[in-house]
């Protein structure tokens, strides 16, 4: 649950303000630090969740956006008998874009979507060109610049969604919201269901459904509370699914992928007693064929796609599929498969057409389980995993969360004081100090894993320790003026 939470909850919204920490150390001051953490998170916060809530809701609905922006290029106008071999559609694509070099093929997902002829354009630099064509009749149904498959209103939404158009500097935005979002939902978790006053915390309903009885501030913060109760675990997964491929965080995932082995599988695409290519001839990266092998990408005959594409069918590569020639005589032909919806397949073969034989085979059941989790994680993030009902339950959680990010703004504005000699245009912060009201043991538990989580996650870390010494530079400031 985002945003901001009220000191006094029972007390008019007129007269809230909050209560000086109570004296000792007690089990009490881990709520008043709780609070206090809550509520800066969430004025500080609540921003950056806002914009990524927004964006995400746009970004959710990338595939109807497609075929309502790009129709013309994905789908065909009518469904013919049988497909004609892909070197054909090929022979057509290169025919009306002769320009750069092929990168790879992709099979089209049903049988009304049409055959995507990938190319790589050295002036497109890490982007590509992608040719559509009609399956059954080889006739070329447009083109356009595409990122990693992704058209270019799909590409420019994710781009908003992870770093506004700012680049690496504006990744940082997105890092912000994913690093602080689960301490804000298990915070308010842990204040809405613990809290003490009142026989509505002691019952189920009283925790799930907001109370309609209530005004003023504490009708607000019933809605912005079981809000966030019904959106704690989408919260939770948005949250972890988002820090792996953030910067800093993601960096540290990486490393622990490192340390338990947990990376998928790797395919070998060196055919067997050939020589490793020299570093400048190409990588083993073969959805990048023709960046660094342009002219053995060039000599590409199209009827290996058909051979490469024969081979892998045989060995059990359904669906959709992309197919990379090689990227240089040593190399083999790459067939992957890119089901994203459950169930998933992602197997990927290594094939050499002079002898029509798989060198080398990775599958999907044999990847670890964090890469499996890791990698399932990502796609129910961008609402692929399960189609449209994971779409409709992404829209939902960014709905929610942007109600809930509203509310808590709201509640700040209704604990203003309202006398005439009190006026303000938001209510006060809680107080500060309550650090001092931590039990001796939440001190020597939490300082230690504070630090390691900042570690871990290294905006949530830098950003913490922001707000630690603006604190204390506030109270010296404070202190020196009352003395």
């Amino acid at each position: 649950m985002s945003s901001t939470t009220e000191q006094a909850p029972d007390r008019p919204a007129a007269a809230a303000a909050p209560n000086p920490a109570p004296a000792g150390r007690s089990w009490r001051g881990v709520r008043a630090q709780l609070v206090r953490l809550h509520f800066y998170a969430g004025v500080f916060a609540a921003p950056f969740l806002l914009i990524a809530a927004l964006t995400g809701l746009a970004y959710t609905f990338t595939p109807q956006l497609d075929q309502a922006v790009y129709g013309d290029q994905l789908r065909v106008e009518k469904v013919g008998e049988a497909p004609l071999p892909l070197a054909q559609q090929i022979a057509a694509a290169r025919s009306a874009h002769p320009e750069g070099t092929l990168a790879s093929v992709v099979t089209p997902a049903g049988p009304e979507n049409t055959t995507r002829v990938v190319l790589s354009v050295p002036e497109l630099g890490e982007k590509q060109r992608t040719v559509f064509v009609d399956p059954y009749t080889a006739k070329v149904q447009g083109e356009l610049t595409t990122w990693w498959g992704s058209t270019p209103l799909t590409t420019w939404l994710d781009d908003l969604h992870r770093n506004l158009h700012l680049g690496e500097f504006g990744r940082l935005y997105s890092e912000v919201a994913a690093s602080w979002l689960w301490v804000l939902v298990a915070g308010g978790l842990v204040l809405w269901i613990g809290r003490s006053r009142g026989q509505r915390a002691k019952s189920a309903r009283g925790v799930l459904l907001p109370d309609r009885g209530a005004r003023g501030v504490r009708r607000t913060r019933s809605w912005h509370a079981a809000t966030g109760v019904w959106l704690a675990l989408g919260l939770f997964f948005l949250s972890a699914t988002g820090l792996t491929w953030s910067h800093y965080a993601g960096d540290r995932f990486g490393q622990l992928l490192d340390a338990v082995k947990g990376h998928p599988p790797e395919l070998d695409p060196l055919l067997p007693g050939a020589q490793p290519p020299a570093e400048d001839e190409g990588g083993e990266h073969a959805g990048h064929a023709g960046h660094g092998a342009a002219e053995e990408s060039a000599k590409v005959d199209p009827a290996g796609f058909e051979a490469a594409l024969a081979v892998a069918r045989k060995a059990g590569l359904g669906g959709t599929v992309s197919v990379t020639p090689p990227e240089n005589a040593s190399s083999a032909w790459v067939v992957a498969q890119n089901d994203n919806t459950w169930p998933v397949h992602y197997d990927k073969v290594a094939v050499d057409t002079a002898k029509g034989e798989v060198t080398s085979h990775t599958r999907w059941a044999d990847y670890p389980a964090l890469a499996k989790l890791s990698k399932l994680g990502v796609q129910g993030h961008m609402g692929v995993l399960f189609g449209i009902v994971n779409q409709i339950v992404l829209a939902a959680v960014a709905i929610g969360l942007t109600l809930v990010t509203v509310w808590g703004y709201r509640m700040w504005w209704q604990r203003r004081p309202t006398r005439e000699d009190r006026k303000a245009a938001f209510g006060k912060a809680p107080a500060r100090g309550t650090w001092r009201q931590l039990p001796p043991v939440v001190l020597v538990v939490g300082v230690p894993a504070v630090v390691a989580l900042g570690w871990a996650l290294p905006v949530l870390g830098g950003t913490l320790l922001g707000f630690v010494v603006v604190d204390v530079a506030v109270g010296l400031v404070k202190r020196s003026r009352t003395a």
